[in-house]
């Protein structure tokens, strides 16, 4: 098993930027994130320029392989080929993911589904999602019109699951605990790391939550 499957399988901290505006400190961000603790990083920005995020991108895919961490693409199935990532996360919105898959030439690339119920976490399994994220658990301005899905599902869907189940939404030091005690075994956060003075002292606080 090379460390790329093996990391999709025990991952805990998954960290996803919400790019709104070319911070030049993303990249400083990145790497002192996964100094603490972070798995995974999702390059998400929904309105800047494609050349911006390429540039990014290219410096994000040096840190990862370097220090191998998981490095997807959010929608962006043009940029996450050019990218060479290690996969993309769609949304219910998004590209079917058989859709997606047939279209990737590389079968080695993990494509990652959100849902916000039981019956689409489900279906995402049964196309062959090699993750899914869940939520939003609680309230969260990234996404404002979804419905909260609170912590009742959570130990349903990881244990009927066979693939990773990532729990996402609101998430950060202060309710972390709850999501874990409720049945996560992995949180993805945006702002709880990026939003934070110290990426690195935040990512590890998460990790210790998870992991304790």
């Amino acid at each position: 098993m090379n460390w790329k499957k093996k990391l999709l399988n025990e991952f805990e901290l998954y960290g996803i930027t919400d790019l709104k505006n070319e911070d030049p400190e993303i990249v400083s961000k990145i790497t002192e994130a996964f100094r603490g603790g972070m798995d995974v990083i999702q390059l998400r920005s929904k309105n800047l320029p494609d050349r911006f995020l390429l540039e990014i991108g290219k410096k994000i895919r040096q840190i990862t392989l370097r220090m191998k961490k998981l490095f997807i693409v959010n929608d962006r199935l043009d940029l996450m080929l050019a990218l060479d990532a290690d996969g993309i996360h769609l949304g219910q919105d998004d590209l079917p993911v058989q859709i997606a898959r047939a279209m990737i030439k590389d079968k080695s690339k993990l494509i990652g589904y959100s849902t916000h119920s039981l019956k689409q976490a489900r279906m995402a399994i049964k196309e062959g999602a090699d993750y899914i994220g869940f939520g939003p658990i609680f309230e969260t301005p990234t996404k404002p019109n979804y419905q909260v899905t609170g912590l009742d599902l959570i130990k349903k869907i990881v244990k009927t699951a066979k693939i990773p189940v990532v729990c996402i939404g609101g998430i950060d030091q202060s309710n972390a605990k709850s999501v874990v005690k409720a049945g996560a075994n992995r949180i993805a956060v945006v702002r709880a790391i990026f939003s934070s003075p110290h990426p690195f002292h935040a990512a590890r606080e998460l990790k210790r939550m998870i992991s304790q």
